[in-house]
């Protein structure tokens, strides 16, 4: 069974986004809510916050808490919001803020989770020896 929820538009740049992601993606979903209420980063707030959405989405499911695993863990980049600062002799220094969707899936089936390695039938080539 999947358990996906979406967050959209958070103002939180994919860069930093993904640096956080990258900590907590092998973890159990609990243990990675711990870890990250410690850590200093302002984005580590943006992913709690959507990991506490999905587990709150498998309990309304019925789902045991205790056995689910992240299948997929998802930053992609949004829209970028257009901004300006003043310029020296009245000019404008644009820069954009980049934001980002979050897509986590939570399935309870170690099975599709596990990467199963798939038998590649490597041809050997010989080399003759000339006489």
């Amino acid at each position: 069974m999947e358990i996906t929820t979406i967050q959209k538009y958070m103002h939180t740049s994919p860069r930093k986004l993904r640096l956080v992601a990258d900590m907590v993606r092998k973890m159990a979903p609990e243990k990675a809510i711990s870890v990250l209420e410690i850590t200093p980063q302002a984005a580590a707030r943006d992913l709690q916050k959507a990991i506490q959405t999905v587990l709150a989405n498998a309990k309304q499911q019925g789902v045991n808490l205790q056995k689910i695993i992240f299948q997929k863990i998802e930053i992609n980049e949004s829209t970028k919001m257009r901004r300006f600062r003043a310029g020296t002799r009245g000019r404008v220094k644009p820069y954009k803020r980049r934001m980002s969707h979050i897509k986590i899936i939570l399935t309870d089936d170690k099975i599709q989770n596990s990467k199963i390695k798939t038998d590649v039938k490597t041809e050997k080539t010989e080399i003759k020896e000339k006489k």
